[in-house]
């Protein structure tokens, strides 16, 4: 089966984290998903810094080579702010790519607009690392309570993400 191939925005705290995980547990993961997670590239500020980290995985400072490279399945935006990470969301979307972030201010800015570009495109956005410090939420409520008609959710979540959820 073909692998599903990802490419990478930014390889800081979050960015070197993912791709530490993807690497050290890709056996599990490939176990899990039923066919292998390959990170095809990585877009950074500093290619100096990142070097170390990312070892023989192919860099680049312009971030669109990512989102643009055909041979990528899912862009994973973790740069963080409203621009260019707002433009790079929109161009994987428009390029059919699936999209997985863990910028909040992305999210609570331009959800709607971005949201409603992966459904016309077909594709989707998985956020849920960006939400209450990466609680378990959104999946359980998208997949595990579809029965239910959920009105409203209440929550709050400080900037220790510690929160009340009701």
């Amino acid at each position: 089966m073909k692998p599903i191939n990802v490419g990478l925005l930014g390889l800081g705290t979050v960015g070197g984290g993912t791709l530490t995980v993807l690497r050290r547990n890709a056996e599990e993961i490939t176990r899990r998903a039923g066919r292998e997670i390959r990170v095809l590239r990585a877009a950074v500020r500093n290619l100096d810094k990142a070097k170390a980290l990312a070892g023989d995985l192919p860099l680049t400072t312009n971030p669109f080579d990512v989102v643009d490279d055909p041979d990528i399945d899912i862009v994973v935006e973790l740069i963080g702010g409203l621009e260019p990470a707002r433009e790079l969301v929109m161009q994987a979307i428009a390029n059919g790519k699936h999209v997985v972030t863990a910028n909040k201010h992305l999210v609570a800015k331009h959800g709607n607009e971005i949201f409603a570009a992966a459904q016309a495109k077909g594709v989707m956005v998985a956020f849920e690392a960006a939400v209450a410090g990466g609680i378990p939420i959104i999946k359980a409520l998208r997949e595990g309570l579809t029965a239910n008609r959920i009105e409203w959710l209440a929550g709050i979540i400080n900037v220790t993400s510690n929160f009340i959820l009701t």
